[in-house]
């Protein structure tokens, strides 16, 4: 699933295409649970109207429209948002993924999961949104309404501070890891980082939060920036569907150090890679490093 630095990356390589610039036409499939808002509303609302902003909250993109309404878009587990000019073998479908060698890129063509195409005035690249599992999600929201979605997040997890995640902790029966999970808590961080995170802070993830110290906690934060703001730079985690908005694929994958790595050597101490459900989700860690 993308994490807060995919949607980060996504946030500013798509940027370019949609700010200050005016939705000529809308083009979408059929009604689904892809569309918190229907294919027809969306059409009608968003056609004509220009995109005065584009920003990240947590794991959503927001665009903020002229007149006051906005547009929620969240990837869900193998959403991609991305140019028309991308090219990527992400982009093509499992049996023709299959039948191509890696190298073999086309450009892509809109197929049956390609639940929502915006062209904007003036001709460019076209924004597409596609999403094989349809787990993604679009939204208009009115000028003046409240969204229960954003209203829920928590403070964003590349300015949390230890004393908030301190806090958070205390009296909570949960896991470490399941807290930092909790987008109430720290929004955008996922699976990926969250094992990242809490390895540079050599805390395990099974830990009960409400004894994780004061001074774990503003590692385990100090953790969070690092990792996330280094998975920014290199463009992302492209472990399976992520993919850029130009068709890149991101670097951070290549710099796990315990994260996918079950039975491999700790890159710290040589020991191997342990992994267990911990708040429903595969978790990895390294017993030795972590405590």
């Amino acid at each position: 699933m993308p994490e807060l630095p995919e949607v980060e990356t996504t946030r500013r390589l798509i940027a370019p295409l949609l700010v200050g610039r005016l939705i000529e036409k809308i083009v979408t499939t059929r009604p689904s649970y892809f569309f918190l808002t229907p294919p027809a509303l969306l059409r009608r609302h968003l056609e004509g109207r220009s995109v005065q902003s584009l920003d990240r909250a947590g794991k959503y993109l927001v665009a903020g429209l002229d007149g006051g309404a906005r547009l929620l878009l969240h990837l869900g587990m193998t959403g991609q948002l991305f140019s028309s000019e991308a090219t990527s073998v992400r982009l093509l479908t499992a049996t023709a993924r299959a039948s191509l060698p890696p190298e073999a890129q086309r450009r892509f063509e809109p197929d049956e999961h390609t639940h929502l195409q915006l062209t904007m005035e003036g001709g460019g690249p076209q924004v597409f949104f596609r999403d094989v599992r349809k787990f993604g999600k679009v939204q208009w929201i009115a000028a003046g309404e409240q969204s229960a979605r954003l209203d829920r997040l928590g403070t964003d997890a590349l300015v949390l501070t230890g004393e908030e995640l301190f806090r958070a902790n205390r009296g909570r029966r949960v896991t470490i890891k399941g807290m930092i999970l909790d987008q109430s808590v720290a929004a955008g961080v996922g699976n990926i980082y969250a094992d990242e995170a809490l390895f540079i802070a050599g805390v395990r993830p099974g830990r009960a939060a409400g004894r994780v110290t004061r001074r774990e906690c503003e590692q385990i934060a100090d953790a969070l920036h690092r990792v996330l703001e280094r998975s920014i730079e290199t463009g992302g985690s492209s472990i399976s569907d992520y993919v850029s908005p130009d068709g890149s694929d991101g670097g951070y994958q290549d710099e796990r150090k315990v994260y996918g790595r079950t039975g491999e050597a700790c890159l710290e101490c040589g020991d191997a890679i342990k992994r267990r459900v911990i708040a429903q989700r595969s978790s990895h860690y390294c017993a030795r490093c972590q405590s």
